[in-house]
């Protein structure tokens, strides 16, 4: 039988691993792998992906996927009995929290010179503690998040007091297999810019898993200290690790850690810049059991490593580590390698007899390889007396947040709830005390500049162009604040990735992935970071598809807008406006993305493969930087953009062609450029051309539609050329047309200048028909 057909709760042993290419590899490495026990934990909402527990860790797979996974179902009986793990021998003292074992430390034949750059490489899983370990270890401020994928570039920094250190912060990852681009990124760096050091941080809570990248990055050879990260939850339900034993099975120093806390961080430096000045290699690299069935491994690599030996050399690749990954089929390896056709037939001819006397493919038996080893020290050294809090805690908030009939009015109301908070309560009510603020000062200011008989021109630039365009703008900074107030507490908390086992069969029909969820998320929030986190994406067409989809969600920048117009025609029912334009930008996506499937981006979804996370408090540290980086974001584009398109605006606006300062702005010099392309939005309702101005510096930055419209019209109020109806076709234009040059910039990284071009002319065009649809409805009504 196969895994999909397992039910809640039921157990079997895997006994075969289909599927073909990187997939199947990845699938490997995730522990899939024949022998190893696998439990059903549960289906998403609408029957699709599923949850299983392999190696004490749960993942997600789709049923189609789980098709390709042979299984023998273990009898009922078998599957009732729940064995405690026993350590097999007497535990030795070991360390607590910042304390380093007795691992024998060893200085090099050849220590680096004193004045030399220390350059240290920090690789870890996904939602391991990485980036809270660098922002500890640099004094960084970089976002930190309860979900995979935070990270998709490369950071780097100094070690606090250590300038000459400089430690950058890899992108997550499950193994140096090149599945998806950010797992390429890390291998590429660790074996091309060689650091003289890593440090590798391991979920403690999570061994099984994170210890497999451990023993591929001891492969290379490095100098590496491990910090066994989350010891304090480990120890808080009751676990122990014999940091002492680990320490000999693996060869390197161990150093438990807190990373949220700060505890452990100095000894983990000490041990850090010691094996780095001192080149002290891994004690140990052969993880191989020579003497079991196994052993037909063990015969293989080492007699793969004596044929590659000088050609390993010569590319600059740790031989160990080449010939596991010629073993594994990995072309990017063997390439480097240049091996001529004998060597490659001898090769081949050697992993021929290792498949057959191990009765595994050549893949299979090199995971088998490393599990196993990695199941004996979890045997040894760790001890976890029962099922932790935090997971216990999950088990029961998903029976709501993931369940069948609960999981997508929750994820709704989660939502609404947000918008509400938001919009009529919480932002609404601090952006009021915040306008009256900037209200009374412009007040002031005006009557300071009056008395003082400043210049016409110079008075008007103050009041008419910096108050009523920037000062309005500021006025939104409440709501935006707010909205990511609590955005980041769903992110802290783990439901983003929930969200992503929910959606993902809803996504999957138009043509993405669940892990997709998470880049479209973001773009709330802002369409570049959005647009850069699609690298966590394994497949190209994902990746392309989802960066054209994501201006289609709804960036803070937006808000302003919204806010002004709401204010303006819709009164005390804030909140509804909002969630129709929020989830009518959705559904434009989603229509556009089914349309897409179907043409230009043809083919199926890549298998959604993920982990989801232990529900956490979210961090208070963590929640108030994110605050400040998106007040500072948005006061630095207030202060600069939105500035000079205010000044700007403000100068076509005053002055005509010859200079002459108009006292009817439709005289100006802005009345006759903006008159030009009027005409277009006539059909739409909104057809003034100073609507027209507004839309046109919102291409520079979305809040600077407001501020141009603050400028354009002073003290009047828009209601003279608007109507509620014309208001919303109006919000509709500007909830879809093109987004800032910022993000198309990032579009242009990623995709090229192409993409980018036709993003923006793809953006205005949807925009315009849909925002015609509304007008023409609304007129039929």
């Amino acid at each position: 039988m196969f895994l999909n057909e397992l039910k809640a709760g039921e157990r079997a042993v895997v006994r075969s691993v289909g599927g073909e290419g990187a997939l199947r590899q990845h699938f490997l490495d995730m522990g899939v792998i024949p022998g190893a026990e696998i439990t059903l934990v549960k289906f998403a909402p609408m029957g699709d992906p599923i949850e299983f527990r392999i190696h004490e860790y749960e993942l997600t797979l789709r049923v189609d996927d789980a098709k390709q996974i042979g299984i023998e179902k273990l009898p009922k009986w078998e599957s009732d009995q729940h064995p405690v793990v026993k350590i097999p021998h007497e535990p030795t003292d070991h360390p607590g929290l910042g304390e380093g074992g007795r691992y024998h430390v060893r200085e090099g034949e050849h220590p680096l010179p004193d004045d030399q750059l220390l350059t240290f490489a920090l690789a870890g899983n996904q939602n391991c503690g990485k980036t809270t370990l660098f922002n500890q270890l640099t004094g960084s401020n970089q976002h930190v998040g309860n979900f995979p994928g935070v990270t998709v570039d490369q950071k780097s920094g100094s070690i606090r007091g250590h300038e000459n250190t400089k430690i950058t912060d890899l992108p997550g990852i499950y193994s140096m297999s090149p599945y998806t681009d950010e797992e390429i990124v890390s291998r590429e760096f660790i074996l091309r810019e060689q650091p003289t050091g890593i440090i590798n941080i391991v979920d403690a809570t999570n061994i099984e898993r994170n210890l497999y990248l451990t023993l591929q990055l001891i492969e290379l050879d490095r100098p590496m200290v491990l910090a066994l990260n989350m010891m304090d939850e480990l120890t808080g339900n009751g676990g122990s690790v014999d940091i002492n034993a680990m320490e000999s099975l693996l060869g390197i120093p161990i150093v438990p850690i807190s990373a949220s806390k700060g505890e452990g961080i100095e000894e983990l430096v000490a041990h850090a810049l010691h094996v780095a000045h001192y080149q002290e290699k891994p004690g140990r690299m052969d993880f191989c059991d020579a003497e079991s069935h196994r052993g037909a491994v063990h015969r293989c690599l080492h007699g793969i490593m004596h044929l590659i030996e000088d050609h390993a050399k010569e590319a600059r690749i740790p031989v160990r580590f080449a010939a596991t990954k010629i073993v594994e089929g990995d072309s990017r390896i063997i390439e480097a390698l240049m091996l001529d056709q004998n060597e490659m037939e001898m090769i081949e001819h050697i992993i021929c007899q290792m498949e057959k006397e191990r009765g595994l493919d050549r893949s299979a038996a090199i995971a088998d390889m490393r599990f196993s080893f990695i199941g004996k020290l979890v045997d040894r050294t760790f001890h976890k007396a029962h099922e932790s809090r935090q997971h216990e805690r999950s088990r029961r908030i998903d029976k709501v947040l993931t369940g069948k009939y609960t999981a997508i009015p929750a994820f709704i109301a989660i939502m609404s709830l947000v918008f509400y908070l938001t919009f009529n309560v919480i932002g609404a009510g601090l952006q009021d005390l915040l306008a009256a603020g900037i209200g009374l000062l412009q007040d002031q200011v005006d009557a300071a500049m009056t008395a003082a008989g400043v210049n016409e021109a110079m008075h008007s630039l103050v009041i008419d162009g910096i108050f009523q365009g920037v000062g309005t703008v500021l006025s939104f900074l409440p709501i935006i604040v707010t909205l990511f107030f609590f955005l980041s507490l769903l992110e802290d908390t783990g439901y983003m990735a929930r969200i992503a086992f929910v959606m993902d069969k809803w996504l999957r029909k138009i043509g993405l992935s669940g892990r997709s969820i998470v880049p479209l998320l973001i773009g709330f929030g802002c369409s570049v970071p959005a647009i850069m986190s699609t690298r966590t994406l394994p497949s190209e067409r994902d990746r392309r598809m989802t960066i054209l989809l994501t201006p289609f969600m709804s960036c803070s920048a937006k808000l302003p807008i919204y806010g002004f117009f709401i204010a303006a025609f819709f009164g005390d029912y804030g909140a509804l406006p909002m969630i129709v334009l929020y989830f009518g930008a959705m559904l434009v996506g989603i229509l556009v993305a089914y349309l897409g499937k179907n043409t230009i981006f043809k083919g199926e979804a890549v298998p959604f493969v993920m982990e989801l996370p232990n529900y956490r408090m979210p961090g208070r540290r963590n929640v108030m930087q994110l605050l400040w980086e998106k007040s500072k974001d948005f006061l630095e584009r207030a202060f600069s953009v939105i500035f000079i398109a205010t000044i700007v605006i403000w100068f076509l606006q005053t002055f005509n062609f010859r200079l002459d300062m108009v006292t009817d702005s439709s005289e100006s010099m802005l009345a006759a450029v903006a008159g030009i392309i009027a005409p277009i939005f006539a059909p739409l309702g909104f057809g003034d051309w100073r609507i027209s101005t507004a839309l046109i510096s919102g291409f520079m930055a979305k809040e600077s539609v407001v501020s141009t419209l603050g400028v354009l019209f002073g003290t009047s109020s828009i209601s003279t050329v608007l109507t509620p109806l014309s208001a919303a076709s109006l919000l509709a234009f500007c909830l879809l047309y093109t987004p800032c040059v910022a993000a198309i910039t990032s579009v242009k990284r990623e995709l090229g200048t192409t993409w980018a071009i036709w993003v923006v002319i793809f953006q205005c065009v949807i925009a315009w028909i849909v925002s015609f649809i509304v007008h023409t409805i609304g007129l039929l009504l």
